[in-house]
C-alpha cells in the first residue's frame, strides 16, 4: 500500500509497473519560499514504514533549464549528493529506467532500479519515479520502497525565478541496531543537499 493520505496524479498505460505516481495533496506555497534557504516539511503518515518529506526553493534559473537538469539521469553522479553511479537501464517513449548507487557515511552503500517518468506542463514539468524490482543486489544494500516527485513552475509574481518541489518517500528496509541515521541520511537531511546542488548545477550551466 502506498501512503494513504496521497492521491494520485499520473497514470500512464504504457508504463511496465502497475503503480501510480504519487504527490501530497497540499504543495507548498510559494509564497513561503525563498532563494535563500530550502524548506522541508515533515508530511509522514504514522502507519508508513518509510519517511516521507517535502521540500522547496526557489531557485533563480529558466524553468526550462532546471527540466533539462533533472531529465539528464546520467548525470546525477556529477552533481547530485551521495550519487555514485546513475546507469541507463532503458529509455522508451514515456520513461527512463535508471540503475542507481548511492553513497553513504561509514561506507555504506545503496543500489536501486528508479522508472522515471517527465510529465511536461504549459506552466512548468514534473518528474515522478517510483522503484523497480533488481536483481542480484543484496539486502543490506536495497531499498524497500521509494516513490516521489519534482515540480518546476514559474514563480506567480518574481520573473525569472523557479519554484522548484520535491518530494520523497522512502523506506530503506530493515535497518541494523545503531544505523538507524540512514533513514535520515536518505531523507531528510538529504533534501537541501538535493536542491541546493540543482541550484549550483543551474548556475555552471550556461
Amino acid at each position: 500500500m502506498r501512503i494513504k493520505f496521497l492521491f494520485f496524479l499520473f497514470f500512464s498505460s504504457a508504463i511496465a509497473a502497475p503503480a501510480p505516481y504519487p504527490y501530497p495533496a497540499k504543495p507548498l506555497d510559494a509564497a513561503t519560499l525563498t532563494e535563500a534557504t530550502v524548506l522541508v516539511s515533515d508530511v509522514a503518515d504514522s502507519t508508513a514504514p518509510g519517511k516521507t518529506y517535502l521540500a522547496g526553493t526557489l531557485i533563480a534559473a529558466p524553468v526550462t533549464k532546471l527540466c533539462a537538469i533533472i531529465g539528464d539521469f546520467a548525470a546525477y553522479p556529477d552533481f547530485m549528493p551521495n550519487t555514485t553511479s546513475a546507469t541507463i537501464v532503458r529509455k522508451a517513449e514515456t520513461h527512463t529506467v535508471v540503475d542507481m548507487a548511492l553513497s553513504l557515511p561509514l561506507g555504506k552503500v545503496k543500489r536501486t532500479r528508479l522508472q522515471m517518468q517527465p510529465t511536461a506542463a504549459a506552466d512548468g514539468c514534473k518528474m515522478s519515479w517510483i522503484i523497480l524490482p533488481r536483481a542480484n543486489v543484496p539486502v543490506e544494500e536495497a531499498i524497500a520502497d521509494t516513490v516521489g516527485s519534482w515540480h518546476i513552475s514559474p514563480h506567480p509574481t518574481r520573473p525569472g525565478y523557479a519554484v522548484v518541489q520535491y518530494f520523497v518517500y522512502t523506506d530503506p528496509g530493515p535497518v541494523p541496531f545503531g544505523l538507524g541515521w540512514i533513514v535520515d541520511a536518505m531523507g531528510k537531511e538529504s533534501l537541501p543537499k538535493t536542491l541546493e546542488a540543482l541550484r549550483t548545477r543551474a548556475l555552471k550551466i550556461p
